[in-house]
């Protein structure tokens, strides 16, 4: 049977222990990049093709002058609006029978347009097999009844599980209790963004500060635009035309 699931994140319950994103790369088999020198506790560094999960930290002084982190695991959005989805010139992202949005690597072609449209950008590409990659919302655990691994190993349930629906009215309570308790800072991210989000964040700073765009004004692909995408057709005939008076005038000169 269908259903339409999602990711609450709990930025204030992470403890940036990245069990999140050992169990990600545990059970997709991702072998992740190599160390590099320097590295700190962000050393995962950004999502990519062999990061479907990162632990962000953000160090930030307090009103008394203290230091504090702000600690957030990202992953794909799983848009409902999905961009990838979108320009993919082989249908090769579709959106699966949990309304997740997955890449099916048999179909893709690595032409990595996805990748240049995705705004989170969650998607990399893998030199190693010559295609996009991004989470799957682990699609073959919940095929079998199990929730995503990154949510099965999260020791302080920052990240929870459910029915999208479900995880709104949790991530609403809990952004109501923390208002509640004086934190006026606390916000949701992601129920409207892009026409809604399947992984819903409750953030204690603002959006840019976890690299989350403000998504107000933003626009989806011109292949969305009916006035840009006849604007493209007319811009391609106009082209054919004329490369065949090009091609006749050549042609009689020769």
């Amino acid at each position: 049977m269908a259903r339409t699931v999602g990711f609450f994140t709990d930025t204030t319950l992470c403890i940036g222990c990245k069990a999140c994103e050992v169990a990600c790369k545990e059970w997709n088999q991702l072998p992740g990049h190599a160390p590099a020198f320097g590295d700190g506790y962000d050393n995962t560094g950004q999502l990519d093709e062999q990061n479907w999960r990162h632990v962000q930290f953000h160090e930030r002084t307090t009103a008394k002058g203290g230091v504090a982190w702000n600690m957030m695991s990202d992953v794909c959005k799983h848009c409902a609006m999905a961009s990838c989805m979108e320009v993919c010139p082989t249908n090769a992202i579709i959106r699966t029978e949990f309304d997740t949005v997955y890449i099916q690597p048999s179909v893709c072609n690595g032409c990595r347009d996805c990748i240049a449209a995705c705004p989170y950008h969650v998607i990399g590409f893998d030199e190693a097999s010559g295609l996009a990659r991004k989470c799957t919302f682990c699609y073959d655990r919940l095929q079998a009844n199990l929730m995503p691994a990154c949510a099965k190993a999260c020791p302080t349930e920052s990240i929870k599980f459910g029915d999208l629906d479900t995880m709104r009215q949790v991530a609403g309570a809990r952004l109501n209790q923390l208002r509640g308790q004086g934190m006026s800072e606390a916000r949701l991210y992601g129920d409207k963004e892009y026409g809604g989000l399947h992984a819903l964040f409750l953030l204690t700073d603002k959006p840019e500060v976890y690299g989350l765009p403000n998504t107000e004004n933003a626009v989806l692909p011109s292949r969305n635009n009916v006035r840009s995408y006849l604007g493209s057709l007319v811009t391609a005939a106009l082209g054919i035309v004329g490369a065949v008076f090009a091609f006749r005038e050549r042609g009689g000169k020769e």
